[in-house]
């Protein structure tokens, strides 16, 4: 399992989220990852908290824990001539490097894409920005709320006014198009033998997840609205009260309403409620209607009754709820590994699995989130063998 990229060397300059979850992505496939970190505190994830976990003089943040697995870290201060040069070795040796810098930083560091191609032309380069590269704002710092907001996603989510997700989702899915941009480009050049540049932004992200929001306004040229916990194109497929807790309930075919509706005292074929167009208009009556009936019992009976009929149904779990719901763990989600300071620690693992490994990525053991400078003279060494 560990052959999928263990030829591959990234190398990651990446710093808070986007970038380090791309370059992470990459470390669970099994390609090596060297993180490059300033001497003076390294990634500024390091210091955000609380939490923090681990002894005084080695606390960790467990915002850093969350996107660095499977990484090497090493320092250098790449406005130093000894910095330049150690990242001038790093590139000719490296089949990708990740930067999420604003536009512009790398080429006044002096390795602009044409610099990098001369080092190593079969080198991918991936560059996230906040809101592009060029463009009348591509200059502009991109930090995941702000991204989320300019995106258009806080404007469709929550119930009464803008809100953002509960997850940097900007950010994540920023990293996310950038590893497989990345892949992609790895596999032409195979074909080829030249690397290329692969750019994504936060903006990007957000709008490349529009999905039917995006054509309700480009093809209909109607806005989208918040509709809180309900779907704003299908009903009833939302969040509903019991009584004594909230279920989730989605109905998604003309066939399954006609299942669902008699177990909730409704008919069918009520006129408000008909036909999915129907009862998207009439949402709050067939909501109150709902909740009326599911107000006569708890919610796990309503959840017992509702999987007995085939109506897809779920309850809202907290984390702690999530991380030890045998379901999660027989997915291999969480993943354990032992830390230099922290010692044996479980983390958030990765979502893909592969037909010959029974845990989840494609490493059979994973490597912890790296302290920083850790690998320092590993890698250093690793260079002088040329």
């Amino acid at each position: 399992m560990q052959n999928l990229l263990s030829d591959v060397v990234v190398v990651d300059l990446t710093r808070a989220l986007s970038g380090p979850q791309a370059a992470m992505m990459l470390g669970d496939l099994g390609a090596r990852v060297i993180k490059v970190e300033t001497p003076a505190g390294g990634d500024d994830s390091r210091g955000w908290g609380p939490p923090f976990v681990g002894p005084a003089d080695g606390r960790e943040s467990t915002y850093f824990l969350a996107a660095n697995r499977n990484k090497e870290s090493v320092t250098a201060d790449l406005k130093s001539a000894e910095g330049k040069e150690f990242l001038t070795q790093l590139v000719r040796k490296a089949d990708v490097l990740i930067e999420n810098f604003r536009p512009g930083v790398l080429d006044r560091l002096g390795f602009p894409v044409q610099r990098l191609h001369e080092l190593n032309p079969g080198l991918v380069i991936l560059s996230i920005t906040g809101f592009g590269h060029d463009g009348p704002e591509g200059g502009r710092a991109g930090y995941d709320q702000i991204a989320q907001g300019e995106g258009g996603l806080m404007s469709i989510t929550g119930a009464t006014e803008p809100t953002k997700t509960g997850m940097p989702i900007a950010d994540l899915l920023a990293g996310m198009y950038g590893a497989y941009g990345a892949l992609a480009a790895l596999h032409e050049r195979a074909v080829t033998g030249r690397g290329r540049v692969v750019r994504t932004s936060l903006l990007a992200s957000v709008v490349g997840v529009h999905a039917f929001h995006g054509t309700k306004w480009t093809v209909a040229r109607e806005l989208p609205e918040r509709v809180g916990n309900h779907h704003a194109q299908i009903a009833p497929y939302g969040m509903y009260r019991t009584k004594d807790d909230s279920v989730q309930v989605a109905v998604g075919s003309e066939g399954q309403w006609r299942t669902f509706a008699p177990i909730v005292g409704l008919d069918p074929d009520d006129v408000r409620f008909a036909t999915n167009a129907e009862r998207v208009a009439h949402r709050d009556e067939l909501t109150a209607a709902i909740e009326q009936a599911f107000a006569a019992e708890p919610a796990d009976g309503w959840l017992r009754r509702l999987a007995e009929a085939g109506i897809p149904a779920g309850k809202v779990r907290d984390f702690q709820q999530v991380y030890e719901w045998e379901q999660t763990l027989s997915q291999g989600l969480l993943v354990e590994v032992d830390h230099p300071t922290l010692g044996r620690i479980q983390l958030p693992g990765p979502p893909l699995r592969f037909d010959d490994n029974p845990y989840a990525g494609a490493r059979e053991t994973n490597l912890p989130p790296p302290r920083l400078g850790e690998h320092n003279e590993s890698v250093r060494a690793w260079l002088a063998e040329d």
